[in-house]
């Protein structure tokens, strides 16, 4: 709460303002100062007053009178994402640019029904005063110089949202705030002004991190498994002349039609159901059990499952098989298929939507190299919904909306039949109880894009450090801002991490084994943060009439903080240190990471040269 007395104190004259960013600038970002160009004058105010027809506030006129801008360069002085302030020639030329745009959206706002300041695309008295984060005429703050109790109030312009006002009442306002947040550091944004090689730059403040976020998984844990539902009564409606299928009322949203399922399913040739449970990621054991199909998704949708995928496994002739009741698939990943085909050979037939895939590998063979792949797609049908009688319009349950995949998938299993000698009974194994577990998710694949070294990382030249660092002092500085992002995110209160990091210490390089200790640490923060994903969404996406969610965007945030320190590790286990560093230090939480980089390649550099 903001006291009477700091609430009376008088703001800082344009003047005054920028006198303190120009002494902040001048002693501490010389090279930024150096951008800043002289001032504008009186007549070059007036000329661009005529030419753009409007009367510029006084604080835009004092501001002007200090700096006519900066000069666009590498270095150049910004308000955080507000980007550098504009001179006479940026604000002209953009203030008619945006005119013109804005002439030609004008039919788009009614005036009549709303005078608003802000009910235009673009008005004739605003100006865009900063270059924004695009340096041009995409985004900046404005000044407005329409007459009424707005005038000199700043604004924010996106091209593509609405414009909105800010908290600056006044460009004397917001230059007061420029100043204090150079000479106090106050975030502007969420960002704070820092000074680094001579120039300013704006940098992520450090974050506050929930320390013991709510574990849904130690929840799920404390949960009772639902039982198996009693079969739902038939839907009825008034269907048209000549309807004999089922019929459900379509209100503000459509449920989907009740098909005959077509899960996902993988035979793998002479693996028995648990070792195909343990190779698709089911290590949990007390999640074990014996389950119908219908079973498995009504599990699979409680908080029991945390959000976790639920498989089912059984036998067929010679063939073990997987199929994948519900949660997020598993059966077409990459990661996945390779770890069930080790040593055999799999067969895999998935659907989703209009497409049917029929997937051979051999012996854990990825598809670049070899793997056989058919796919089979089919077009739309829109006949899933009828108009009644009565004009209300009702869904026909059992209508398939993709017909042609739904044949294909019959064909391929006819397929598995004559080619593979699979006789798979689909109704019959998904209302046998079988073997099922919930799936602790592998880790995905590295992406091969993310596997190079990064030249620059937020806006420091990685590169140059690379180039001219002996690998030795590198590894070890990078060892040190890896230890110090575990601790940033929590991730060193759990003893697999702590021992890697002590081996690292000692100049070992432990080894991240599929479900040995660490590796299963990292796939559980990865569950804990899928588990938690919908809480960091808006909550216009959540069910009106459901549950309170038992986390908070804080829970979500600090699981996904270290799943990505997680993953900065497995980097600097897997990868050269220089693409590691990539993604260590732009995961780095402290607004000083710059300043401790310096610090541990000082210290590098002794610990490497001492006997």
């Amino acid at each position: 709460m903001t006291s009477t007395s700091a609430a009376a104190v008088p703001l800082p004259t344009v003047e005054d303002s920028w006198a303190r960013i120009d002494a902040w600038l001048s002693e501490r970002a010389p090279a930024s100062y150096a951008l800043l160009r002289p001032p504008a004058s009186p007549a070059e105010i007036a000329d661009a007053e005529r030419r753009l027809e409007v009367t510029f506030p006084p604080d835009l006129v004092a501001s002007l009178r200090c700096h006519n801008g900066v000069v666009l360069s590498e270095g150049a002085p910004a308000f955080a994402f507000n980007g550098p302030f504009s001179g006479l020639t940026d604000i002209v030329d953009n203030a008619l640019f945006l005119r013109s745009v804005g002439d030609e959206v004008a039919d788009e706002y009614d005036e009549e029904e709303d005078e608003s300041e802000l009910n235009a695309y673009w008005r004739h008295e605003w100006l865009l005063i900063t270059q924004g984060i695009a340096r041009d005429a995409q985004d900046g703050l404005f000044v407005t110089c329409r007459a009424g109790e707005d005038y000199g109030r700043i604004g924010r312009y996106f091209n593509e949202d609405a414009p909105s006002f800010t908290g600056w009442t006044s460009l004397r306002a917001a230059l007061s705030s420029f100043a204090e947040a150079l000479e106090r550091r106050v975030p502007v944004g969420g960002r704070v002004p820092l000074a680094f090689d001579g120039e300013l730059i704006w940098e992520e403040a450090t974050p506050t991190v929930k320390a013991e976020p709510v574990s849904l998984l130690g929840l799920a844990a404390r949960t009772p498994e639902p039982e198996p539902a009693k079969p739902a009564e038939p839907a009825r409606g008034t269907p048209p002349a000549g309807w004999s299928g089922a019929l459900v009322t379509s209100g503000l949203g459509k449920p989907s039609p009740q098909q005959v399922p077509q899960p996902d399913l993988v035979f793998a040739e002479g693996l028995s159901a648990e070792e195909l449970l343990l190779r698709v990621g089911v290590v949990e054991r007390e999640t074990v059990r014996e389950r119908t199909h219908a079973h498995a998704e009504r599990a699979a949708r409680s908080l029991w499952a945390a959000s976790r995928p639920l498989v089912r496994a059984g036998l067929c002739g010679d063939w073990g098989f997987l199929t994948q009741s519900a949660g997020t698939k598993q059966l077409t990943r990459p990661e996945v298929l390779r770890r069930l085909a080790r040593g055999t050979r799999i067969v895999t037939l998935t659907k989703q939507g209009p497409e049917v895939r029929l997937t051979v590998y051999t012996d854990g063979l990825p598809y670049a190299q070899g793997a056989e792949d058919r796919v089979v797609s089919s077009p739309r049908e829109d006949e899933d919904y009828v108009r009644l009688p009565d004009g209300t319009e009702a869904q026909a349950l059992g209508v398939d909306p993709w017909p042609g995949s739904t044949a294909a998938y019959a064909d391929f299993l006819t397929e598995l039949r004559s080619r593979f000698g699979i006789d798979f009974p689909l109704e019959r194994a998904l209302a046998e109880m079988l073997p099922s577990g919930l799936v602790l998710p592998v880790l995905e694949d590295l992406p091969e894009w993310s596997c190079r070294p990064g030249s620059y990382v937020r806006h420091f030249d990685l590169g140059a450090l690379v180039e001219r660092t002996p690998a030795p002092r590198l590894r070890t500085a990078m060892a040190a801002q890896l230890r110090r992002l575990i601790a940033e995110t929590g991730l060193d209160s759990y003893p697999e991490i702590s021992q890697a990091m002590t081996a690292m210490d000692r100049g070992e390089t432990p080894a991240l084994v599929a479900d040995e200790p660490l590796d299963v640490r990292m796939r559980t923060l990865a569950a804990e943060a899928a588990a938690a994903r919908p809480a960091g969404g808006p909550t216009w996406q959540r069910d009106g009439g459901a549950a309170p969610l038992p986390s908070t965007p804080d829970d979500f945030r600090a699981w996904q903080l270290r799943v990505d320190a997680a993953d900065a590790l497995r980097r600097f286990l897997l990868l050269p240190v220089p693409v590691a560093a990539t993604s260590i230090l732009h995961h780095r939480l402290s607004e000083d990471w710059r300043s401790e980089l310096a610090r541990d390649l000082d210290t590098a550099t002794s610990t490497v040269e001492s006997p």
